[in-house]
């Protein structure tokens, strides 16, 4: 950081005295001008963006274990460790549990339809009793609603 400003203000200012004022050797000012980031630098920032495009490609859901198992079936070489410092640095999280609603919650009791099958699930004709059941299923765009009506003597899907 201070290597930065030191070649930013070169112009204004002599590289010795903005050294000494920022306590930095002027010798590792030359050595960064030559090479200014190190080999652990570029290997740092090569394996963010496989960590990013894996964390992509998995819907933005694993965090650094599974990250870290990724990048080594891949063929990459780095330790849960790394992955979760790099991963931490990029901004990249997993995504825990969902998150609730806001909404209304109480309020007027909702109505309850009368229990006229009794349990009694066996039935001697067709098309006479039916049956249903609602599921939700979570999806990228939101939730999706799967409702299914069977017929009691057949046991198949009526609709």
């Amino acid at each position: 950081m201070s290597y930065a400003f030191i070649e930013a203000h070169r112009t204004e200012f002599s590289v010795r005295s903005m050294c000494r004022v920022l306590m930095v050797h002027f010798s590792g000012f030359y050595a960064w001008l030559k090479e200014p980031l190190s080999q652990r630098a570029l290997e740092d920032a090569r394996q963010t963006e496989l960590i990013q495009q894996a964390w992509t490609d998995c819907g933005k859901v694993y965090g650094y274990r599974k990250l870290a198992d990724d990048l080594r079936d891949a063929g990459e070489t780095c330790s849960e460790n790394r992955v979760a410092r790099l991963a931490s640095l990029a901004g990249i999280a997993a995504q825990i549990g969902y998150k609730r609603r806001p909404g209304r919650y109480g309020g007027k009791l909702s109505v309850v339809a009368d229990n006229t099958l009794d349990r009694q699930f066996e039935v001697d004709t067709p098309d006479r009793v039916w049956m249903t059941d609602i599921t939700y299923i979570r999806t990228h765009e939101g939730w999706s609603y799967l409702a299914v009506v069977i017929d009691l003597f057949s046991r198949r899907v009526v609709g």
